[in-house]
């Protein structure tokens, strides 16, 4: 059996309850000053919303959503340890309205025909994931909808997104982005 690590959940209904996830080479779990930032840029409450967490890892991204009133969080993840303590956590929550889905990301957007209100966007780093996954965003998200991105570099310019807020912490770049109303427009 693999060794657990823990992360809390910030607000919402599941305020302060603990998420077990695997010591699996390459999860790292959202920093908790980080998730704070980006849900204060997201309005705190997430009521009705339908969110989409592409790299789940640990699903704390997906859990605090759901925690904050959103209505859905599709929580995508490939690593099959990792896969299993999505499913103790939800069983833990008793959180009906996370659906999980192990398949390669690339494989999901692929087939998927949803949009989603927030896309959370962690992908291992050093991969080149982002270079593979953003030209996509534009047909997952609804017309208002945010991408928020985690990367091991700032983002400069996100193909057809207007870059709306951006921050640091520690080795860690984290962005919130929209549709440029250039693209939106087009």
């Amino acid at each position: 059996m693999s060794k657990s690590n823990q992360i809390r959940i910030n607000a919402g209904v599941w305020r302060s309850r603990v998420l077990k996830f695997p010591d699996a080479a390459g999860l790292r779990p959202t920093p908790d000053r980080v998730r704070q930032t980006v849900f204060n840029w997201l309005g705190q409450e997430l009521h009705g919303l339908s969110c989409l967490d592409l790299f789940a890892g640990t699903g704390v991204m997906g859990f605090e959503a759901l925690s904050r009133g959103a209505k859905q969080a599709v929580m995508i993840e490939k690593s099959v340890l990792a896969y299993q303590f999505l499913i103790q956590n939800k069983t833990l929550l008793k959180a009906d309205a996370a659906q999980f889905i192990q398949t390669d990301a690339l494989l999901f957007l692929a087939k998927n025909q949803q949009k989603f209100d927030v896309i959370f966007c962690d992908p291992p780093y050093e991969q080149m994931w982002l270079d593979k996954i953003l030209p996509q965003m534009h047909q997952h998200l609804s017309l208002d909808g945010f991408l928020y991105v985690e990367a091991e570099y700032a983002l400069d310019v996100a193909d057809g997104f207007d870059i709306i807020k951006h921050g640091k912490a520690g080795s860690v770049y984290y962005h919130l982005l929209k549709v440029s109303h250039a693209s939106a427009a087009a």
